[in-house]
């Protein structure tokens, strides 16, 4: 799947991205037809431990699927973000299916 990956106010590192890539990868296996997709990582300036957000945009004919998450790690909000995305995935399709 083609990915773009934004960070915001930081440099991502190359660990982090290749991570992001090969878990939204894995949503193929749910949904072959995802076109791409966007994801932003932020930094939230305040003094809390869960200032990391990720925002998710799939790209899926018909609409767009998004999920945003805010943890402690981005590996953390990634995989919540992925949880989400699973599950509107598989409602997705199963709406598709029903037509």
């Amino acid at each position: 799947m083609k990915l773009q990956i934004q960070s915001i106010h930081f440099d991502a590192d190359v660990r982090l991205t290749d991570f992001i890539q090969k878990k939204l990868d894995k949503l193929e296996t749910f949904y072959d037809r995802i076109i791409g997709g966007e994801v932003f990582l932020k930094l939230e300036k305040n003094e809390e431990k869960s200032n990391k957000i990720v925002q998710i945009k799939l790209n899926v004919p018909g609409n767009d699927l998004l999920a945003k998450e805010q943890a402690a790690s981005f590996e953390e909000a990634v995989d919540l973000a992925y949880e989400n995305l699973k599950r509107q995935l598989q409602k997705n399709k199963e709406k598709m299916q029903t037509h």
